[in-house]
Formats: C-alpha cells, sequence, structure tokens
C-alpha cells in the first residue's frame, strides 16, 4: 500500500490510501470556479517556483519516502509510490499530467500524438521527438511500443503483470511511414488512449517474460529520462538517481537524487539531523517546522500559477507560529497541548518552581533542581531543533485522491439500500471537510464526484443524486426499512447484533451492557450531551465547559413518578433512540487502522459516529494495525463503515472501473468484486462506463463518466468526504519541487537557488535562516535558571514543559 501520494494511477490498480493527515500551516488560496462544471483544482501546486536561470547548476537532493521499492517495474504488483517516483525521473511517458489533473503531451518525448482513423478501426500515430534516445544510445521507436504491447495485453501468462488495461485492445503496434512514427490500430475503441505508454520501457526490459519478471526488479540498465538509475542500496535503505548524459531535454539542474526511505515518525529527526532535504511529513511534524520557520512572507510566485497569495499565506503561517493561543491550543484535530512540548508552562508556575528549588526543605528542593535542570536540557533540545528546522518551510497543496467513507453492502444492514442512504443523509460532510482542511488553511469543500477532482475533466458535484444532510430523511428512511426505536432486542450469549467481525476498541454505546432498547430515564444524559437530536450541534472532539451550578441527573427511583417503569419503551418523538429489527439493535461495525498517521481518522469517525447517533444508529469502533487493515478487513469485507482514500486520475473510464464494477459469481462459486471492496455495483453503472472508453468525443465522454458518477452516488456504496491534504518539508532554498497537487513533477528543473538569488517565499538561496523571533533566550541556549522575576525563567519552563 502506498501512503505517498505519487502515481495515483499505480496505486489505483493496486490498493487504496489508508491514511490522512491535517495540520495548521501556512495557508494557500484556492482557485474560483468558472463557467465549466469541472471547474477549477481547490487548490494549486506549492512549489516554491522558480526559472531555471536562477537554479544553481549541482547539488545533490536527499529526499525522503517511504521505501525502497521492492520491483522498478510500475506494471509488477508489488510496485509502489516509490517506484513510480523513480519511473517519472528516468523512464519516457508519452504525456504527463498538468496542473488541473489533465493528460498533456510530453514534448521530450512526442512531437504529436493524434487519433488518425476511427473506421474502420481506432488508429493512433505517434510522432516522436527525433532526439529521443535510450541511454544506450539507441532510438526510441516502435519496437519497444510493441514489446510493451505484448508484455501487457494479457495473451501471454509468462508475464507477471499486474494489469493490462488498455493494452488488452491493441490489435498491432506497426512503424509508420519512418523510424520516429509509431501507429497503434485498435481492436476495439479505446477513449482513455492517452493512459498508454507510460511509462515506456524499454524492449531490453519487456522483451520476453524473464527480463519482465525479474529484469527490472532491481536495477534499470537502460533509461530515457533526465536521470538514470545509479544504484539501489538495500543495506542502506536509499536509491541513487544521477543524471543521464544522454538526456537531449532541458539539462538537470541537480546532480543527484538520494531517494532515503525513513518512516514518516522519523523524518523531524532526520531534517533536523541534516540527512534530508525534503519529504511528506505528517500533521505534527509540519507544526513543529511551521513554528521553528516562523511566517513565508509574501510570495512572488511559488504556486504552479506564481498566483498563491502572500497575504493568504502570510497570515495562516503567522497564525501557525504565534505563541499564545494557537501553539498551546493545539488544533481540533491534533488535541489540546499538540503543538510542542513547551506550551502552556506559566510564569506563576515558573514562580513557584523557583521558590521551591531556593526553598528550605532540602528534599523538595533537590527534586525541583534535578527537575529544572531537566527542563533546561529539554529547552536546549528544543532549541536546536528549531534552529535546524528553521531553514525549512512546509509546502502543502490538495492530493489527487480524497478520503470516503466505505459502506459494505454485501451482507447485514447495508445490504439495504434504503439503510446505506440513511447513513449518508445523516452526515455532514462539509463539516467533516472543514474538521481535517480548515486547520490547514486549505479549501474545505466536500469531494462531489467519485470518478474525479474539481478541475479535472470529469468532474462535476453529482451529490445530489443522494441528497445532502438531513436527519429526518434518514430517520424516514430506516423506517421505510424497518428499523424501529425502541423495539425489543434479543440478544443471544456471545453475539454481536448486526456487526462485524474484530477486536472493539470502543462503542458509540454509554453502556456496554446495553442491550440496545431504549429506556426511558437511562439515556446517560444523551440530550444534555448532544442537544437537539437533528441540529448540528457537537462535533466528536468539541468540548463544552459549564459554568456555575452543574445539572445532576436523579437516578431511577429517587424521586416517585420521575421514570417510567423498568422496560418502557422510547416514545416516538425519541429521536435519537437506538433503532431495533428482528430482535436487533442497529449497529455498525467501524473498522479503522490504529498505526501512525491514523488519528485524523479516528477523530473524522469520531464526528461520524455523534452523526449516526443523532438518526439512532449506533457503531462499534473497531482498531486494527495497518498492515491487517486492508486485507484481513477491507479486501475480505470483515467491516461495516470504513475510511479510507482512492487516488482520482485522469482516466476515471479505465482506472475506476474496477473500483465500482459489479460483483459477479466467480466459476468456483466466489464473489469476484475486482476493486470494489464494498461490493455495491449496478448494471447501469458497468454500462455506463463501458460506452465512455467506447466515446472518444471527450465532451460526450465526460458527460457519460458523470451519469456513472450520479448512479454511484444513488447507490451509496461509498460517501467521498474531502479531498487528502499533502504537506512537504522542504529547504527554503529548494526550487520546483514540493506539494505538486495534480501536476508530475519536472525533475530536471529541481534544483537550489543560487547564492543570493531571491527565493519565492523571500528566502536568500543557501543563507542558512536566522532563529524565529518567537524563540526565547533559553532556546537560544542561555541559562534559563534566573530569578524569579526574569522572563527567560518563564519562557524556559514554558518551552520545557510538556
Amino acid at each position: 500500500m502506498s501512503h505517498d501520494g505519487v502515481g495515483p494511477r499505480a496505486v489505483m490498480r493496486s490498493v487504496a490510501f489508508l491514511t490522512a493527515g491535517a495540520l495548521a500551516v501556512p495557508a494557500l488560496a484556492g482557485c474560483s470556479s468558472d463557467d465549466d462544471p469541472a471547474g477549477r483544482p481547490l487548490a494549486g501546486g506549492d512549489i516554491a517556483r522558480a526559472d531555471r536561470a536562477r537554479v544553481a547548476d549541482g547539488g545533490t537532493l536527499r529526499w525522503g519516502v517511504d521505501t525502497v521499492p521492492d520491483t522498478l517495474n510500475t506494471f509488477q504488483a508489488d510496485a509502489d509510490a516509490t517506484t513510480t517516483r523513480i519511473a517519472q525521473a528516468v523512464l519516457p511517458s508519452m504525456f504527463r499530467m498538468d496542473s488541473r489533473g489533465r493528460p498533456v503531451r510530453n514534448p521530450d518525448y512526442l512531437e504529436s500524438a493524434e487519433v488518425v482513423e476511427t473506421e474502420p478501426k481506432q488508429v493512433v500515430l505517434y510522432k516522436l521527438n527525433q532526439q529521443a534516445v535510450w541511454s544506450d544510445g539507441r532510438e526510441i521507436g516502435a519496437a519497444d511500443f510493441a514489446a510493451q504491447w505484448r508484455a501487457l495485453s494479457g495473451k501471454d501468462s509468462a508475464y507477471w503483470t499486474a494489469r493490462n488495461a488498455g493494452y488488452d485492445r491493441i490489435e498491432k503496434i506497426e512503424r509508420g511511414k519512418g523510424a520516429l512514427e509509431v501507429k497503434v490500430t485498435f481492436n476495439r475503441t479505446y477513449a482513455d488512449w492517452k493512459s498508454l505508454f507510460a511509462p515506456l520501457y524499454p524492449k531490453d526490459v519487456m522483451g520476453t517474460p524473464d527480463s519482465f519478471n525479474d529484469g527490472a526488479r532491481k536495477k534499470l540498465k537502460v533509461t530515457a529520462g533526465p536521470f538514470k538509475v545509479k544504484k539501489v542500496d538495500r543495506e542502506d535503505d536509499e536509491v541513487t538517481l544521477t543524471r543521464n548524459a544522454r538526456w537531449w531535454g532541458e539539462p538537470a539542474r541537480l546532480s543527484t537524487i538520494v531517494l532515503r526511505e525513513v518512516p514518516r515518525d522519523e523524518r523531524v529527526a532526520a531534517l533536523t539531523a541534516g540527512t534530508l532535504d525534503l519529504a511528506e511529513i505528517d500533521a505534527t511534524a509540519a507544526r513543529r517546522i511551521s513554528v521553528a520557520a516562523g511566517p513565508r512572507g509574501t510570495r512572488t510566485s511559488g504556486s504552479e500559477s506564481g498566483g498563491t497569495s502572500g497575504s493568504a499565506s502570510g497570515s495562516a503561517s503567522g497564525s501557525a507560529s504565534a505563541p499564545g493561543r494557537a501553539d498551546e491550543g493545539g488544533t481540533p484535530l491534533m488535541g489540546p497541548g499538540a503543538a510542542g512540548r513547551g506550551a502552556g508552562r506559566s510564569a506563576a508556575k515558573a514562580l513557584r518552581s523557583w521558590a521551591v528549588a531556593n526553598g528550605s526543605d532540602e528534599e523538595a528542593a533537590d527534586k525541583e533542581a534535578a527537575a529544572r535542570e531537566e527542563r533546561r536540557e529539554a529547552a536546549a533540545e528544543l532549541a536546536r531543533e528549531r534552529q535546524a528546522l528553521s531553514g525549512f518551510e512546509v509546502r502543502k497543496s490538495l492530493e489527487p485522491a480524497y478520503t470516503q467513507l466505505a459502506l459494505n453492502g454485501a451482507e447485514g444492514p447495508l445490504a439495504d439500500e434504503r439503510v446505506r442512504r440513511a447513513v449518508a443523509r445523516a452526515l455532514d460532510r462539509r463539516d467533516l471537510a472543514e474538521a481535517v482542511l480548515k486547520p490547514l488553511g486549505l479549501p474545505a469543500e466536500p469531494v462531489g464526484s467519485h470518478l474525479a477532482l474539481a478541475g479535472q475533466t470529469a468532474y462535476a458535484d453529482s451529490s445530489g443524486a443522494l441528497g445532502d444532510q438531513n436527519a429526518k430523511e434518514a430517520r424516514a428512511l430506516l423506517a421505510d426499512a424497518g428499523w424501529v426505536q425502541g423495539g425489543p432486542v434479543e440478544k443471544k450469549k456471545g453475539e454481536k447484533a448486526a456487526g462485524g467481525k474484530g477486536e472493539k476498541a470502543a462503542s458509540s454505546d454509554k453502556d456496554a451492557d446495553d442491550d440496545g432498547t431504549y429506556i426511558v430515564g437511562e439515556d446517560d444524559g444523551d440530550a444534555e450531551e448532544h442537544g437537539d437530536a437533528g441540529s448540528d450541534g457537537d462535533n466528536g472532539d468539541d468540548h463544552l465547559a459549564q459554568d456555575g451550578a452543574q445539572h445532576t441527573r436523579l437516578k431511577r427511583g429517587s424521586v416517585p413518578g420521575a421514570y417510567a417503569p423498568l422496560g418502557t419503551a422510547a416514545p416516538a418523538r425519541a429521536e435519537s433512540a437506538p433503532l431495533a429489527k428482528d430482535g436487533k439493535a442497529l449497529t455498525l461495525d467501524f473498522v479503522l487502522p490504529s498505526g501512525p498517521g491514523s488519528e485524523v481518522l479516528s477523530t473524522v469517525a469520531g464526528r461520524i459516529t455523534k452523526m449516526l447517533e443523532r438518526v439512532g444508529i449506533r457503531t462499534e469502533i473497531t482498531k486494527v494495525d495497518d498492515e491487517s487493515y486492508f486485507t484481513d478487513h477491507i479486501a475480505s469485507g470483515e467491516y461495516d463503515l470504513a475510511l479510507y482514500s482512492w487516488p482520482a486520475t485522469a482516466f476515471p473510464a479505465t482506472d475506476a472501473r474496477p473500483v465500482y464494477a459489479k460483483p459477479v459469481p466467480a466459476a468456483d462459486g466466489s464473489l469476484n468484486i475486482e476493486q470494489n471492496y464494498t461490493r455495491v455495483g449496478t448494471d447501469q453503472v458497468d454500462q455506463l462506463f463501458d460506452q465512455a472508453l467506447a466515446t472518444l468525443d471527450d465532451a460526450k465522454r465526460a458527460g457519460l463518466i458523470r451519469k456513472a458518477d450520479a448512479r454511484i452516488w444513488a447507490a451509496a456504496g461509498s460517501i467521498p468526504l474531502y479531498q487528502r491534504p499533502q504537506l512537504t518539508a522542504a529547504r527554503k532554498d529548494l526550487a520546483n519541487v514540493g506539494a505538486f497537487g495534480f501536476r508530475t513533477p519536472v525533475y530536471e528543473d529541481m534544483g537550489y537557488l543560487k547564492k543570493g538569488a531571491r527565493g519565492p517565499a523571500g528566502t536568500p538561496g543557501e543563507k542558512p535562516a536566522e532563529p524565529p523571533a518567537s524563540v526565547s533566550a533559553s532556546e537560544s541556549g542561555s541559562d534559563p535558571d534566573f530569578a524569579p522575576s526574569s522572563d527567560a525563567d518563564s519562557d524556559a519552563d514554558s518551552d520545557a514543559e510538556s
């Protein structure tokens, strides 16, 4: 599985993204919509764009990645995001993605590519760049295209391929009028032909099953990009790329790129130690870097278009690094005190500490003196970290991927479409999007399509096919499905009512022994906690303070007549009462990962749980190891509700079809679900995908994709929630690299600003950043153990206290 977000098409055909992150970092302004229903991307790339003339020649970029890949062949099942990143740097791709997630011709390899015939068969003619050669000096030509087609056509089982979509529709490949022309004839019309030959491997790799299966797993002898693979070092966990001397395009600015495997929870340490220059990071790391770096300042350029507003960036950055409220309070997703180890220690506590350390009680004084020494050491460590991190900044955008709530429709209550629709109508998707994206300063818009994201050709908000949040409608759907409030529950010993399997980490029920029947007077303060059942009030992580006298609930029997007799069912007006049917309570098993980076999903799940409670649906949260989350639960169907992410590609008719295909019985009696892990599909959706694949007209094809999406919404097998944030720590003098958004990285343009060149954030190239003004004297290394009137003592204790 991949958490990297690079190469969404490769990930789409293997497994889903399983985590998401959020934090408070400098803002990035979103783009406004236009008349096109696809609109514009919600956020542009944030790569500190700079003209090549201002980028120095040479240098090494040490790039933190999740893995050293098991294979360098992107068409094999164990290829991952790092495989794709390497392929982008060293291999040809006929088309690449622009800033709106749309395919554009790659001029380094193609002079042109177009459909030249449609009858009797579709023919595409590629005219290659006459300078395009492999690193061994051989011209790129028809033989390479033909070898890749034969390997991926699916006709020869000796090739261990993970996918053959599109290649199975090719009838033949031949040379055109000259060596620079490649003519591809299809046996069936294929609208997504631009997805093919991306990347293109040399015939040396694709020519035989042995070379395909083993020849490109650990090395690539022949390449044709601005870089080549010098070494894959699995002992040191890094891949080294160096300049390709035969590259004919714009020369690579960097001499070397080292892709270094570093776990995400160790990346701050690696950045601090100076062993990484660039890395995707999590919420906590980004906040620490933002505080250390201070405001990014006004940008003259820096987004893809050079148009990220300086005011937006500056204000959010300042807010993130301001001492006091932001640092001490954290964010809704990170929790109180998440800003740093030194947040929240008051001057009064510092004064008391000094008094104890210098008091007459020797034992207490010694203990406090030791504690103060520990705090001084922690302050010094924090100061060193902030000094090291002050040379970095956080660049952010939105990934070409979205997080969804998946509803398993194979069996149980969610096999009923009315129950799935009720779950969907209970959700406030905007609230969930804001919870994740608003702390980032990113546009907090819920995703309106399963098949594309804002800005992509096929995007349109089709969520109206299901309807907006409406608790009343959700309850009506549940009632129509036979789920009644306060109904009796017959629970056999050891039976879990209407849920899935797994170890329970938490439950939305207040009492573990509750049988699901609502009893008047036994709601444990639900009304006080949640307010009106139909309101949009409390969120999962809000904590409301109460002033003055607290309301105390009476216990059963304390006042005659205050409670109905034991066992009395709830009246119809108890809107949030738990529901039951056929003696079983409506309880859904909500499965979540438990590893690093899962905190955001847990928070989102908590909010969803409360939203479902308000219409009478209870959930039991099961947390499982990351390694088993997908294979043992999502893919095997052992869940009712789950959160995971899918990438959105430029070719939904090809890439999304297996995700939403109607499951069909296999020859052995099992169910063939392809990648449809919700097990919800319809014949109409399959037919619309098939029509889209056979429609060459772009506008008509987009219309068919949108119709398919509307039907997917109506079936309520999955509910798109929000586009995933993309967070990257980068040295301030690094240019043309960072959070790419939709755009394919241009590796030859990456590099370090020339000395004296002004960076997009106003940072002098290669000049070490000064410590931020908010760092106290104690953080700079001076002794914080002063008299009680010293501000430095208070600051040091504040920075060292956790």
